[in-house]
């Protein structure tokens, strides 16, 4: 049961979207642009496999599941991010990923412990400064993301229910403004 008083109906971070649209409404614009922009360098799929792994590690079972599936959506491949979240050697993925994953994971636990060796290291696989700062920049949101949820705990379907799959095909088709 949540903390405070949210639609019982609206799992995870829509119900607190929903309880106070003034912080939900830029938050979902925040979102759209860092996992909706179409660009030369990350991927939407991407994007989101950064989202749904920084949120796997936080251990919030709604943004790593649903995020998870807009990836799988994106990737047109299920099962796709849960693959990635359970190889710890990340070897499934190319080396610029496997990088920027790497620095994700820092920002999560400590983003002060993000390296320049890190940057380097990352640089060498062909990561661009623009794919270092949209990495920093989701993997930190998405600990926001997470702690909001978690934090007023907003109810949640448990891992690899179906909805799942379902939000993760309109969150990749349809984005985060609706």
């Amino acid at each position: 049961m949540a903390h405070i008083d949210l639609n019982p109906e609206l799992p995870g971070i829509i119900g607190p979207m929903a309880y106070s649209p003034a912080t939900g409404a830029p938050m979902r614009q925040l979102a759209e642009a860092l996992l909706q922009t179409e660009s030369t360098f990350l991927s939407r799929a991407e994007r989101e496999l950064i989202a749904s792994y920084v949120s796997y590690l936080n251990s919030c079972i709604f943004c790593s599941e649903s995020h998870g599936a807009a990836a799988d959506a994106h990737m047109a491949k299920a099962g796709w991010a849960r693959s990635v979240w359970n190889d710890s050697s990340l070897k499934s993925l190319s080396p610029k990923m496997q990088s920027l994953l790497k620095i994700a994971a820092k920002v999560q636990k400590d983003a002060r412990s993000v390296s320049t060796e890190d940057v380097a290291g990352a640089r060498a696989t062909g990561v661009t400064d623009r794919e270092i700062h949209d990495t920093v920049l989701i993997a930190a949101a998405f600990c926001m993301y997470n702690r909001y949820v978690d934090g007023l705990a907003t109810m949640q379907p448990p891992r690899e229910h179906p909805a799942y799959a379902e939000m993760g095909r309109m969150l990749a088709s349809t984005g985060y403004l609706k």
